[in-house]
């Protein structure tokens, strides 16, 4: 099989590939499809066009009449009657649709036959004077301030509207010029927004849930790349924890088997006791196992009852004389807490007071001093340990109630234990309650801060 952490690395890469390729296509989709919108829009604008100029043409035929010139009589050979010439009168545009709102309306049909926006332009119908030039004879209300506000942007790179010019055909009464309908519409069509919004909004998504299930899928590679490696620490550890013991009962096995041994009653009872201390030492380190499954159970029953903190920690701080003496450590007590009686498990809140006092002891260097303070609030009870020890890191401190977490002192089995005392702190603390809170500087010390409510 092979391991995960040679693995890892290639599986980030391939994922991530993937997903800037899903990424890419999905960017590359998004952009095809506006342009085909955009196309649509330049066809469905030239049909509008088309529509609104046809319409006009055929509303103004209606207003069509004739009109006789007099000037120019003619006579019909063999009747010697007299006949005027009549041609046919086209009036102007702006005379056909006086009222602005008629030719509102006549614009925004042919828009929403065509899908595209008509809420919101402007438009009039320009009429050409001479000398003067074209000049707007109906009208939208805000014409003028959208044509003003076009002029401006004239020269700028991003236009907010967009002009479309519809020729209204050469007109009699004006001779050669021609009248000119202006529409001005937003140059960006929110319609094209609108029309895409679903698919770009389930494409997002879409790429979301792809990202998400990237970050999911390396989160729990990591995960498992952690686990793999606090496994591989825990049964270093453990080996190492039990073969100790182990040995040192083999080789008292042996001595009592000895002749010279056997026949000293005082020696017999030298070894025994080390076998036994040995085999009380295995049957603690596999019950501290044991217990760790319980709190990843939360079977942890507690039996309240009240108890003095102060006197736990003389207790438990004369039981750890001897370890405290192997570091020329001394313990400074200043227990000023008025009530010191909470409710707790004896034998779990005794647990957690020698945990923390055996972790001060192991990672520090000589002239070890530990201080442990105790004071009241109005509904809590706060202790404090600290220590001049080795300190942890930032690292360190985030991971110490991590489960089998050891902190590296430069050589694994340097200090005994299977990482699960601070574990064990942790649970029993939020069990009874309370919290607990580290702080602490490399080289200096740390201190844990406890704090249980008193109700």
């Amino acid at each position: 099989m092979i391991p995960l952490k040679k693995i890892f690395p290639v599986i980030v890469v391939l994922i991530t590939l993937s997903l800037l390729g899903i990424i890419y296509i999905q960017v590359s989709w998004i952009k095809s499809a506006i342009a085909i919108k955009k196309e649509q829009r330049v066809e469905q604008s030239t049909k509008m066009i088309s529509e609104v100029q046809n319409e006009m043409l055929a509303a103004r035929q209606t207003y069509a009449m004739f009109r006789f010139d007099k000037r120019e009589p003619s006579t019909v050979k063999g009747f010697g009657l007299d006949v005027t010439k009549a041609e046919v009168y086209l009036p102007p545009m702006s005379e056909v649709y006086t009222n602005p709102q008629k030719l509102r309306k006549l614009i925004q049909d042919k828009m929403r036959s065509n899908h595209l926006d008509s809420a919101r332009f402007e438009f009039a119908i320009l009429t050409p004077i001479q000398g003067i030039g074209s000049q707007p004879r109906v009208h939208s209300a805000n014409f003028e301030a959208a044509y003003r506000e076009n002029v401006e942007d004239s020269a700028s790179e991003r236009k907010r509207y967009h002009i479309t010019y519809i020729m209204l055909d050469e007109l009699n009464n004006l001779g050669p010029q021609t009248e000119t309908l202006m529409i001005i519409m937003p140059a960006v069509d929110d319609s094209i927004a609108r029309q895409l919004g679903i698919m770009i909004t389930g494409s997002i998504l879409f790429t979301i849930i792809i990202i998400t299930a990237f970050a999911l899928t390396v989160r729990t590679l990591l995960n498992q790349k952690k686990l793999s490696e606090i496994k591989s620490d825990f049964i270093n550890n453990m080996t190492h924890e039990l073969k100790t013991p182990l040995a040192t009962i083999s080789l008292a096995i042996d001595a009592i088997g000895n002749e010279k041994v056997m026949n000293n009653t005082e020696k017999i009872r030298y070894f025994s006791g080390i076998i036994k201390e040995e085999n009380k030492r295995m049957n603690k380190q596999v019950e501290s196992i044991l217990q760790s499954a319980l709190l990843e159970k939360d079977e942890i029953g507690l039996k309240l009852q009240a108890m003095d903190v102060h006197d736990v920690i003389r207790n438990t701080t004369d039981n750890l004389q001897l370890q405290l003496e192997s570091k020329n450590g001394v313990v400074d007590l200043q227990l000023d807490a008025i009530n010191p009686v909470i409710m707790a498990d004896d034998v779990h809140f005794s647990n957690v007071v020698f945990n923390l006092l055996d972790n001060a002891i192991k990672y520090s260097n000589e002239n070890l001093e530990v201080k442990i303070q105790t004071y009241n609030t109005r509904k809590s009870l706060f202790i404090i340990i600290s220590d001049n020890g080795i300190g942890m890191t930032r690292d360190t401190i985030s991971r110490i109630f991590e489960k089998f977490y050891r902190a590296h002192t430069g050589n694994v089995h340097n200090v005994k234990g299977f990482g699960l005392g601070l574990t064990y702190v942790k649970a029993i603390v939020d069990a009874h309650k309370g919290k607990i809170k580290v702080e602490s500087t490399v080289g200096k010390g740390s201190k844990f801060t406890l704090e249980f409510p008193q109700e």
